[in-house]
């Protein structure tokens, strides 16, 4: 056995293909149930008569601090945007801190009160937790682990089974900020004054598509491994492919500059205030108009179409009019960006 078989590696969390094997193989055989297979943002659960969704989230983002957010602000946005994601209403979280030796006081109140904020911003409320301290150089500061639970939306099924050929595939805004304000404070980059994280709670945005159109087929939010590899994986749950075109995608100049001098691609960086929405093309213009009346996504677009072949993959008609294949992320990109 090599040592890629041997041992958990960086590329493991990545949100990739070493991730998408790691569940597959370790995890999902050892906890299978009907809720977890579904492999979502969150599972979705009836406890009774209500419709539930329940998500877990845990958060090592370095730097602690970056051009738009914190790890607290992560946290309170990440488990909010799975709910969301699954058609709930969020409603209450749980937050875990495991704390390093030494970390100055001044700063655990900084990003307490970044969750507070974040929170009443969500209209959630942060109702049970837990606190260990460990060694200095256990952990790097703090590691924050939060927990939700929400309501479902009457009549709003999300589901991989529900994407067909045909949809339209929408994505909220600009991709890639969140990654490049992180790189660039990791590795004190002087990069333009508009390149901040997206770091936002979307469960208002998305609670208003969702009540005028409850058809919406998919959500998700393509956060680690970014819009490339969660639209492998929903192509690949739902048994469908998809066409992406290259002259639609939202990417901000600064951002196109940055890939290209760093060798980076913005369809694999992650986000964490987008949403990928997925939906009959009749319904396509009520919910590009709903979003654009929000500030999360006033830049919301159609940036491709579900295909029925080939099944399982994600295609990119480029500028030229070729098709360029996009797999699922690789290895590890940019290691702790949430």
């Amino acid at each position: 056995m090599n040592n890629r078989e041997e041992c958990v590696l960086l590329g493991h969390g990545s949100g990739g293909r070493l991730s998408h094997d790691l569940i597959k193989n370790i995890i999902l055989p050892a906890f299978t149930n009907p809720a977890l297979a579904e492999l979502h943002d969150g599972a979705r659960l009836e406890l009774g008569g209500a419709r539930l969704a329940f998500t877990t989230d845990s958060y090592v983002v370095k730097p602690r601090f970056f051009p738009g957010g914190d790890i607290g602000k992560l946290a309170v946005c990440g488990t909010v945007n799975d709910l969301a994601m699954c058609g709930a209403r969020a409603l209450y979280l749980s937050a875990g801190f495991i704390l390093e030796e030494g970390l100055p006081l001044a700063e655990l109140r900084q990003i307490v009160e970044s969750m507070r904020q974040t929170a009443l911003a969500a209209r959630v409320d942060i109702v049970t937790g837990d606190t260990k301290v460990v060694e200095r150089g256990a952990v790097d500061g703090i590691y924050i682990n939060t927990a939700g639970i929400g309501v479902m939306l009457p009549d709003v099924h999300i589901a991989a089974a529900r994407v067909k050929p045909g949809q339209d595939i929408i994505v909220s805004g600009y991709l890639g900020d969140h990654a490049v304000a992180v790189m660039s404070e990791r590795h004190g980059l002087t990069l333009p004054a508009q390149i901040v994280s997206d770091c936002a709670p979307l469960n208002r945005l998305i609670e208003a598509v969702l009540t005028e159109v409850p058809q919406i087929a998919m959500l998700r939010d393509p956060t680690r491994g970014g819009l490339a590899t969660t639209l492998n994986e929903i192509a690949a749950d739902a048994g469908v492919g998809m066409i992406l075109e290259e002259n639609m995608l939202p990417v901000r100049p600064e951002v196109l500059a940055v890939c290209e001098l760093l060798g980076f691609d913005p369809l694999y960086l992650a986000n964490e205030g987008k949403t990928v929405i997925i939906v009959e093309k009749e319904y396509s213009g009520k919910v590009l108009t709903i979003m654009r009346q929000h500030e999360l996504a006033a830049a919301a677009r159609i940036i491709g179409t579900v295909t029925a072949q080939p099944a399982g993959q994600v295609a990119l008609r480029t500028t030229v009019g070729g098709l360029r294949l996009l797999d699922m992320l690789s290895g590890e990109q940019l290691p702790r960006i949430c």
